[in-house]
This record gives structure tokens, C-alpha cells and sequence, in this order.
């Protein structure tokens, strides 16, 4: 395979190789898996939250931007505008979820705890949180998600992304003291403890590198990958159009193009629309805003084109940058997806 071209100034971005990648035949791709959640880090003695504004409080609503950037934690403050409470009620596990102050486990495994009040008492598993009612999350929770940490991977091939299958490594055996990047400045220190119940938030196949976020925080994962997920995930594919691999570009149909950008379907389900532009005559840059299962080599396959390397280099604002394959940093405090 010969190298790739540099692409045009304009068209370049700061991850803009990807190798060809290919694994042994009959091994499967890892299936997709969704989790949920995110919110504040850290706390104050008690965080309160209410379906309607607390007079006097002092704090600010709780916003979220378009990039679902997070609010300084731990303040009494309303939900969100966009969190009215239905006048039957809202169990108060999927309330806290959707208000983004933990995942429905997290929310559970507090509630059991103890951790959640309303209206100053202690609540019980189902219990549903109604118009006007004044929800208390108690210190001992906002200090336990504080110590949760998100990692950021540049995966090789032969790695999947969850638990091992078909005889492959799960990616999280990299995360290991002598693989973690000397680049990293997050100031953390590897821990043992970081990688229970870490998951990969937006898998990776098998044959794919590039970008993988590991997470304790199940608030990280709703953000990522969420139904109601915004943050866009950039990828730089290989391609070859039937037997042409070199000047790709030339030869592939413009309308073809243009399908990919919007009017593709997968499992009778239409896509949304994608951003795909040439990055160099053989590679195309994939901006996606959902993540079906093995969506882009899907696509690809249904106008003609086959994927011999796929990497990503983006999830939301954080970006691969300089990491190096197979070695992996924290998310730093002052990063956001």
C-alpha cells in the first residue's frame, strides 16, 4: 500500500494519517453498547435540585451548552429549564439522569445509600419525584463521582472495545502505568481503583484505531453516546472504489458523494445527515452525529466504496492530538466533550 498524500492545506486536520488495517478472517467486530449519564464533579456539604426555582437560593440555573459543556458543580440550584416534571411524576432515577446529575445506576446505587432526599426525607427505590418537590443529593455522592475518572485511548488494531471475544484483548488491558503517555498533564497518578467499572463510551471495531473514551462516569457515556447525545464524532477513512486505490477521488460519482452526506438508510432506519469531504484522493473525513453499528463502513459499502482503514480523531471537543498508538492519558480537568 503506498503512503498517503499530503492533502491540501485547507483540507488537512492534525490527525490526518490512517493506516490501512486489516485482521484475521472470521473474527467478529465487537457489538455496540449504550450507557448514560453525566453532571457536576464535585459538591458542596448538599446539592439541591427542584422543578422550580428555589427563591433565595442564589444560584444560577443549571444550563448546558450546545456542546453540553457542564456547570460548576455542587450549588443549590433548579433542574434545568428543559426538566419539567410530567404532574404524575417522574421515577426520581430517571429524573436525576435526565437532569444530568448521574446515570440511572449511579442515581440507584445512591438512592440506596441513602444519599437522596425529598423534601428533607429519605426516599425509596421507585419512588417517583413530583411537581414542586425538592430533591437533595448529599455530599457523600457528589465526593464519590468527584473520584471518577475518564480515560482517553489511541487504540490499535486487534483490540476490542468491551469485554474480550474471539480470542482479542479488551483495549482496557492498556490501561496500564508503563502505557500511560509521558505527555499527559492532568496530574493524576495511575490507580488500580480507575479501572473498575470503566467502559468504553463509543466503541471501536476490532479493525478500526484512533480515538476510544473509557469512563467511569456514567455521565460522560449519556453525553457520548446518549439518545440525546449532540456531540459529533470525527473520522479520517481509507477508502478504494472497486478495484481503484490510488486517485480514488476522481473516479467516485459525485452523487455518490452526496449520499453519504444525507439519504442513506441502515436497517430501514434513515440516517441522519453526515459531513464527508475528500481529505486527500484516497481518504475521506466523517463527521457523524449518531454511532450505528459499523456505521461508516456500512455506508460506504452501499455506494460502492470499501473501507481498508478507519480511524477517529474526535469525540465532541476533545481530540486525539499527539497521543501515541496503544498508550493513553486522563481527561483533564479543564477538557469537556
Amino acid at each position: 500500500m503506498p503512503p498517503l498524500k499530503p492533502a491540501p492545506a485547507q483540507r488537512r486536520s492534525p490527525d490526518s494519517r490512517v493506516e490501512r488495517t486489516s485482521r484475521a478472517p472470521g473474527r467478529q467486530t465487537q457489538r455496540p453498547r449504550s450507557t448514560q449519564g453525566k453532571a457536576p464533579r464535585n459538591g458542596t456539604p448538599e446539592s439541591r435540585i427542584s422543578g422550580a426555582h428555589v427563591p433565595g437560593s442564589g444560584a444560577p440555573e443549571r444550563r448546558t451548552s450546545q456542546h453540553g459543556a457542564r456547570p460548576a458543580a455542587g450549588a443549590s440550584r433548579p433542574a434545568a429549564g428543559n426538566a419539567a416534571i410530567p404532574p404524575e411524576g417522574e421515577r426520581l432515577n430517571k429524573y436525576l439522569a435526565r437532569t444530568g446529575v448521574c446515570s440511572r445506576r449511579e442515581a440507584d446505587d445512591w438512592i440506596s445509600r441513602g444519599w437522596v432526599h425529598i423534601n428533607g426525607k429519605p426516599v425509596v427505590m421507585g419512588q417517583k419525584v413530583l411537581p414542586g418537590d425538592r430533591v437533595e443529593v448529599k455530599r457523600a455522592a457528589t465526593q464519590q463521582q468527584a473520584g471518577q475518572v475518564t480515560i482517553l485511548l489511541n487504540k490499535p488494531v486487534g483490540y476490542v472495545s468491551g469485554q474480550a471475544e474471539d480470542g482479542y484483548r479488551p483495549a482496557v488491558t492498556l490501561i496500564r502505568p508503563e502505557n500511560q503517555w509521558q505527555g499527559d498533564t492532568s496530574g493524576r497518578r495511575f490507580d488500580r481503583a480507575h479501572l473498575r467499572g470503566l467502559a468504553a463510551a463509543g466503541r471501536l471495531d476490532i479493525d478500526s484505531v484512533g480515538l476510544l473514551v473509557l469512563t467511569q462516569d456514567g455521565r460522560v457515556a449519556r453525553q457520548l453516546i446518549g439518545e440525546d447525545a449532540e456531540a459529533t464524532k470525527e473520522y479520517l477513512v481509507r477508502v478504494r472504489y472497486g478495484r481503484i486505490e490510488r486517485e480514488v477521488e476522481a473516479a467516485f460519482p459525485r452523487e455518490r458523494l452526496q449520499l453519504l452526506r444525507h439519504g442513506l438508510s441502515l436497517d430501514g432506519k434513515a440516517l441522519k445527515p453526515a459531513q464527508v469531504s475528500w481529505q486527500n484522493p484516497e481518504q475521506l473525513r466523517f463527521v457523524l452525529q449518531e454511532g450505528r453499528h459499523r456505521q461508516i463502513r456500512r455506508m460506504c459499502e452501499l455506494v460502492g466504496l470499501t473501507v481498508t482503514g478507519l480511524k477517529r480523531i474526535r469525540m465532541g471537543r476533545v481530540t486525539l492530538g499527539q497521543l501515541p498508538p496503544g498508550q493513553w492519558r486522563y481527561l483533564r480537568a479543564d477538557e469537556d466533550f
